[in-house]
C-alpha cells in the first residue's frame, strides 16, 4: 500500500473520531410514548411535568389520544401539561370549574347553578384602618383588661356571594416565578400555601365590615388573627400550586373572609401585619 494513502487514511479517521467526539448529541423530543415511559418507570407526576415543561416535544393531542392516555391511567395534571407544551402558549380560562385548567393566579370561589357550575374570582380588598376597641376597659383596669385591634374594611357586604353553607374554594399561586401582587406579604416574599391564610367571621357594621387582627393588655400585644376567632378549613393539592379549600363546618348567612397580614402595623402596641390585612371576602346567604 502507497504511504501517501495509509497517512491519508489515517488523517481521515483521525478526523471522523475528533467528529464524532466532538458532535453534540442530538436533542431529545418527548412523545406521548416517552411520557407514558416515564410514569410506567415510577417518576412521580411533578417530575414528568417537569420533564415536559423543559424538553422539546412532539405530543399528539387530539381527544382520542388524550382519551387513550386517561384510560391508561395518566393523571390530568400531566395531560394539561403535554397541551400546553403541545401549543406553546398557555391559555387561560378563568371561569372553567376544573382546577387542572390554567387559570390567573389568585383566589377563586366554586359556584353551581341549575346543574351548572364555574368558578368566580375573588379580588382581595385590603384594610383601610385599624380601630382599636375596648379602650374604655383597658384604661379603666389599667391594662390588665386587653383591647382589641380590628381591621376595618370597606363595604357593608361582599362582591361574591353564594347559597352553599359549605363552599368550595380554589386557591391558583404564581408559578412564574414573578411573585404575582396577589399574595405578596409585603416583605419581599408571597404566600405559596393555604395554610398561611386564616378564614374568619367578618362583624358587619354601617357600610363596613371588622375583623380583629390583635390585641393588647398589661402582658403585651398580639398581632394577628386570634386562634378563637379562626373557622378551622381543610385543603389539598389537586395541581400543581392548586389547592382546594372547604370549610370543615357548614357557615351561617353572613359575611367572611380569607385573611393574610402584610407589612405595616397601626394602633397601640401593634407591630408589622396589622395596619395591612388582605382580605378575600365573601358573603352566604
Amino acid at each position: 500500500m502507497n504511504l501517501k494513502n495509509v497517512r491519508a487514511g489515517v488523517i481521515a479517521l483521525a478526523g471522523a473520531s475528533m467528529l464524532a467526539f466532538s458532535a453534540p448529541a442530538a436533542a431529545e423530543t418527548l412523545t406521548n410514548d416517552d411520557v407514558l415511559a416515564l410514569l410506567e418507570a415510577g417518576l412521580g407526576e411533578e417530575a414528568v411535568i417537569a420533564k415536559i415543561e423543559t424538553s422539546d416535544s412532539n405530543f399528539v393531542t387530539d381527544t382520542q389520544t388524550l382519551l387513550a392516555m386517561r384510560a391508561k391511567g395518566v393523571a390530568s395534571p400531566v395531560i394539561a401539561a403535554m397541551v400546553k407544551r403541545a401549543n406553546g402558549t398557555v391559555r387561560f380560562d378563568d371561569a372553567s370549574p376544573d382546577p387542572t385548567v390554567p387559570h390567573t393566579t389568585g383566589f377563586y370561589i366554586l359556584v353551581e347553578t341549575e346543574g351548572s357550575a364555574k368558578m368566580l374570582k375573588i379580588d382581595p380588598i385590603a384594610s383601610t384602618q385599624v380601630k382599636t376597641g375596648g379602650v374604655f376597659g383597658y384604661a379603666l383596669t389599667g391594662g390588665i383588661a386587653s383591647a382589641s385591634l380590628k381591621a376595618v374594611l370597606p363595604g357593608g357586604t361582599a362582591a361574591r356571594q353564594t347559597s352553599n353553607r359549605r363552599p368550595t374554594f380554589y386557591v391558583f399561586f404564581d408559578v412564574s416565578g414573578n411573585q404575582s401582587p396577589v399574595f405578596s406579604t409585603g416583605f419581599g416574599s408571597a404566600i405559596v400555601s393555604p395554610n398561611e391564610l386564616s378564614l374568619v367571621d367578618l362583624v358587619e357594621k354601617k357600610g363596613r365590615r371588622e375583623a380583629r387582627v390583635g390585641s393588647i393588655n398589661i402582658g403585651g400585644s398580639k398581632t394577628g388573627v386570634m386562634d378563637k376567632d379562626q373557622i378551622s378549613f381543610s385543603y389539598e393539592q389537586v395541581a400543581a400550586s392548586v389547592f382546594k379549600v372547604t370549610p370543615d363546618r357548614d357557615l351561617a348567612a353572613g359575611e367572611y373572609g380569607f385573611i393574610f397580614a402584610l407589612g405595616g402595623g397601626a394602633g397601640p402596641g401593634a407591630s408589622g401585619g396589622v395596619a395591612g390585612a388582605r382580605v378575600f371576602d365573601f358573603t352566604v346567604k
